[in-house]
């Protein structure tokens, strides 16, 4: 027995099967995104790239939020072993312990970020002024940004919701690092976007999961400092 645990031990520790365990771990996850996710996700492929599409878009999208929160807490909490994957488990333990907390989150962030896009693509109509166009993307960039964090807090700790947008705030401006990794993964997804297509982000959803985790990695390690007991 003690040979058996101890060649099961080789296997889960060495540096071909971490890979291939992190590889596993990334495909289970995307292939969770994407069931959670697909039935909203295939009537946005469809539509127009035409403005008044926006509310229906955002409508669509509300289910992206509990789905990547339940990715950001299984690929956290999952180990490498390859004895001791369970990655699809840790998921669908995320989705319904952060469903509640990521929709509060997610939802006023689709809110926020519809009514902005609406005023920059009708600015003419509501009358606007052009020197108005820096600052709403700004705003909509911020906005974005804070919910980033707050849904890493939310899928990670159990915080009121409140806090999480405190927290959300306040990390945005102290660890400006964090800020600017989240800043450089959004303008990464907005290229693939825009060169190829939302499908192919949505096939990449659980590296860029992955991605928002370790560059969220120093708030993550400051909130469980600071803030848990």
């Amino acid at each position: 027995m003690n040979d058996a645990a101890q060649a099961g031990r080789q296997i889960g520790d060495g540096p071909l099967s971490r890979i291939a365990s992190r590889i596993y771990i990334l495909l289970v996850v995307e292939a969770l995104l994407l069931v959670t996710t697909l039935p909203a996700l295939l009537p946005l492929l469809l539509l127009d790239r035409d403005p008044s599409n926006l509310p229906l878009v955002a409508l669509l999208l509300v289910p992206v939020g509990p789905a990547i929160s339940a990715a950001l807490y299984a690929l956290r909490h999952q180990r490498t072993d390859l004895t001791d994957l369970r990655p699809a488990a840790l998921f669908w333990r995320g989705y319904r312990g952060n469903v509640g907390g990521a929709l509060r989150v997610w939802t006023p962030t689709l809110l926020w970020l519809t009514v902005l896009a609406l005023n920059l693509a009708y600015r003419d109509a509501v009358g606007l002024p052009s020197w108005w166009v820096v600052p709403l993307i700004l705003v909509a960039v911020g906005v974005t940004l804070c919910a980033l964090n707050a849904l890493v807090i939310t899928s990670l700790f159990e915080f009121r919701t409140r806090d999480v947008l405190r927290l959300a705030v306040h990390f945005l401006v102290r660890t400006p690092g964090v800020t600017a990794g989240n800043a450089l993964l959004l303008a990464a997804a907005a290229g693939i976007t825009a060169v190829f297509s939302e499908a192919v982000l949505a096939l990449l959803a659980s590296v860029v999961a992955l991605g928002v985790l370790r560059v969220a990695d120093p708030m993550v390690h400051l909130i469980r400092k600071e803030f848990v007991a």
